[in-house]
C-alpha cells in the first residue's frame, strides 16, 4: 500500500556497499524499518544519505506491504530544517543518545500521534535553544508517559521512590526503593517543562547519577531495554 507520512528517523545502517536500512517512526503506521538502495552512492537521486541522520523529521511517500518485511521508500523531504542539532557536538551527542534510547524503547507498529508529536515538539526545541545539558534527563522522564510508566506523583511527598513500582512511598521496603539526592532531583523535575531547564543547575556527578537511576528505571519497565552504547560519549561531553 502507497502511503504518505511524516516520520522520525531513529537510525540508519549501512548494508552491502551502497544501501541503507533505515528505522523510521511514523506518524500514520508505528515503526517501519526501510531499505534505501543504491543511497550511498548515488548523487543525482530524490534521496539522500544526510535525509537519515538520526531525529530527522521527514515526510515520505513509501510502499507499506505490512508483512514484517523490508519496506521501501519512494520519495523523501525534510519537513523541518535544523539549524544545529547536527552541527553542534554536544547537540549531536545528545542527539545519539535519544535515538538510542528511542530505538531500544518505541516497539510499536500502530499509530501514535501524541508521542509522535513529543519527539518532533522536543528535538525543535532541542535545535533552538542553548542550555540543553540537562535536556536528555527531562526527555527520558517526559518519554515514560507515552511509554506507560511515568512515575506516580499522587504520594510526592514521601522520601522514598519505588522504581519498580513508579510510586513514591513512606517506608524503603524494596530492594528497589530509592532515597536521597537522585529522588529529589526527580521531584525537581516532575512537573517541569524544557523552558524551565535553565533554572535547573546540576554538576556532573549529580547528572551521571540521576541518569543511571532513569536508566534502569526504563530497564525494569521496558523489556529488553539496554543502557546506550552513545552513554559513554554523552558523559564525556558533559563532564
Amino acid at each position: 500500500m502507497l502511503v504518505k507520512t511524516e516520520a522520525i528517523v531513529f537510525s540508519a545502517l549501512k548494508y552491502g556497499e551502497a544501501d541503507l536500512i533505515v528505522k523510521a517512526f511514523t506518524k500514520s503506521s508505528g515503526l517501519k524499518s526501510y531499505l534505501i538502495r543504491g543511497v550511498l552512492k548515488s548523487k543525482k537521486g530524490k534521496l539522500r544519505v544526510a535525509m537519515f541522520q538520526p531525529l530527522t523529521h521527514l515526510e515520505i511517500e513509501a510502499n507499506h506491504k505490512g508483512k514484517g518485511t523490508l519496506e521501501s521508500i519512494r520519495e523523501a523531504k525534510v519537513v523541518t530544517h535544523y539549524t544545529s542539532l547536527h552541527t553542534e557536538v554536544a547537540k549531536s551527542a545528545i542527539v545519539f543518545f535519544i535515538a538510542d534510547v528511542l530505538r531500544s524503547s518505541v516497539q510499536e507498529e500502530e499509530e501514535n500521534v501524541p508521542l509522535f508529536d513529543f519527539i518532533v515538539n522536543a528535538s525543535l526545541w532541542l535545535d533552538l535553544n542553548n542550555t540543553i545539558a540537562n535536556f536528555h534527563l527531562l526527555f527520558l522522564l517526559k518519554l515514560s508517559s507515552y511509554l506507560g510508566f511515568y512515575p506516580d506523583d499522587s504520594e510526592v511527598q514521601h522520601e522514598y521512590f519505588n522504581l519498580m513500582d513508579g510510586m513514591f512511598e513512606n517506608l524503603g521496603a524494596s530492594i528497589y526503593c530509592r532515597s536521597g539526592q537522585d529522588i529529589e532531583l526527580l521531584k525537581l523535575f516532575l512537573g517541569t517543562n524544557f523552558d524551565a531547564l535553565i533554572s535547573i543547575k546540576l554538576n556532573q556527578k549529580q547528572r551521571t547519577s540521576f541518569l543511571n537511576m532513569l536508566l534502569q528505571y526504563y530497564e525494569l519497565h521496558l523489556h529488553g531495554f539496554k543502557k546506550p552504547r552513545s552513554l559513554a560519549v554523552l558523559n564525556s561531553i558533559f563532564s
